[in-house]
């Protein structure tokens, strides 16, 4: 059941990523949602992701170190 709700949180945070607001609404959401090491994964995800969208990576923010 966590992994599943790992790669919807991807599947959302992808589809969402047009906007940098409700972008940054999702991954705050799923922050709350997450496992600490599920959050650590997706940290890494993100920067992968987030290398081409400049304007999203202000949602990083979310993601605590």
């Amino acid at each position: 059941m966590a992994r599943a709700m790992f790669d919807y949180t991807k599947t959302v945070l992808q589809k969402v990523s047009f906007d940098a607001m409700l972008f940054c609404r999702e991954l705050e959401k799923a922050t709350s949602r997450l496992r600490p090491y599920e959050i650590d994964e997706l940290k890494l995800w993100l920067i992968s992701f987030l290398s081409d969208k400049p304007e999203l990576r202000q949602c990083m923010i979310y993601i605590k170190d």
